[in-house]
């Protein structure tokens, strides 16, 4: 990312002396955004192992035709092995053509409670999982304290506990709240006062967030988001959060709820496509809108707590599972391509016979790329992740 640049940032800066020892800060130079899937989005039908027969017969009603059936309802092929769920072909499939995302499959923690509150605070805390939590300390609040000149920012409603800590960190809400919305008779008033109007679109769409929000998310769901935005609500947020991101921020944190997919889930068609969809409008609106120059030094990375089970229920959903996919993508990320370790989808390497393997520690991933963004040290980088290995993917 501009390494002289970023070298030469460092160098000017000095070193610090802590506790008796010489103690480099890193300048915060790239931008980092962390998009958060709470409710365990199926990553296995999005990041589609179309080479796998073992995918077909354990999703009858599910999976995605593999690209090779052709059709607009077929998966768009990233390489042999892999496709992309055709609610993304229009967004996320441009960057992947353009090598600025790069997949991460069989990535997770190694939490096994299978439960979205434990396994989000595991992520979020950045802490080894079989000690003692200190949950005022989430790891970007702690990555903040390693680097010089961070600007974070929380667009939720309330400080997420990645961002608790000692280090100040601003929390702005993106004003898109589940909820009830008016009745019927009265939304027909206030959309034909607008009739003719150029903001008749835009209470239209309103409305239909908060109508989408309310209808469609269960209650278990809900939960699950911990008052997470609705994807519809990001995909309206999009160059809103790019925009801030260009001309005032350079480490922020979303959330995005409604993945929690038991029943109905959609394979085509449905649920979880429909929120793929408008997430991808998001996350390509923010590139758009971030712009040319400070999306080569941008890097955003899309997560959830876990995967879901493999095969699909009686229910036609997916439940509580344990590896997942990882996206990273920016203008510097070396994308078009698979990273990570890898095995072959086949039902004698799920893990526990239900569910995508952990491969890459979430926490070796992260320790990995911020070496690389931010020339991090081992000192700095345990500060961050106790206890955790740094693996470097070469996404940056």
């Amino acid at each position: 990312m501009r390494r002289r640049e970023l070298l030469a940032g460092l160098a000017a800066i000095g070193p610090l002396t802590v506790a008796g020892r010489v103690w480099a800060a890193p300048r915060a130079a790239a931008r980092l955004l962390v998009v958060f899937l709470r409710g365990a989005y199926d990553a296995a039908n999005v990041v589609i192992p179309v080479a796998s027969d073992f995918y077909y017969q354990a999703r009858p009603t599910l999976a995605v035709p593999p690209p090779k059936s052709g059709g607009p309802d077929a998966a768009a092929a990233l390489d042999a092995d892999w496709g992309l769920h055709p609610a993304l072909a229009e967004s996320i499939l441009p960057l992947w053509q353009a090598k600025e995302i790069a997949f991460v499959p069989f990535a997770g923690t190694d939490d096994l409670t299978r439960s979205h509150f434990e396994t989000q605070d595991t992520i979020e805390l950045g802490q080894p999982v079989h000690g003692a939590r200190d949950y005022r300390s989430g790891f970007m609040n702690r990555l903040v304290g390693v680097l010089t000149a961070a600007r974070p920012i929380s667009f939720t409603d309330q400080l997420p506990l990645i961002f608790r800590g000692g280090e100040p960190v601003p929390n702005a809400g993106l004003d898109v709240m589940p909820g009830p919305t008016l009745a019927g008779n009265e939304v027909g008033l206030i959309e034909g006062m607008y009739r003719g109007n150029p903001l008749a679109m835009s209470v239209s769409e309103g409305f239909a967030v908060h109508d989408d929000v309310s209808s469609t998310v269960s209650p278990e769901a809900a939960v699950a988001s911990r008052g997470a935005v609705s994807a519809r609500g990001f995909e309206m947020s999009g160059r809103r959060i790019g925009r801030l991101m260009r001309e005032r921020y350079n480490l922020g944190f979303v959330d995005v709820g409604g993945w929690d997919t038991h029943v109905g889930e959609g394979g085509t068609k449905g649920y979880l496509p429909d929120r793929l969809r408008a997430l991808g409008r998001g996350v390509a609106a923010f590139a758009q809108e971030i712009g040319q120059e400070a999306w080569r030094e941008t890097v955003v990375v899309v997560i959830s707590e876990f995967g879901r089970t493999f095969r699909e229920n009686g229910n036609r959903g997916t439940d509580h599972g344990h590896g997942s996919v990882y996206w990273v993508l920016g203008g510097a990320v070396a994308g078009g391509r698979m990273a990570g370790e890898q095995v072959r989808v086949q039902q004698a390497t799920l893990f526990q016979n239900r569910d995508f393997p952990v491969l890459t520690d979430y926490r070796a991933l992260f320790g990995g790329l911020l070496q690389r963004l931010y020339g991090l040290n081992a000192q700095q980088l345990a500060t961050v992740f106790p206890d955790a290995r740094p693996k470097d993917l070469g996404l940056v």
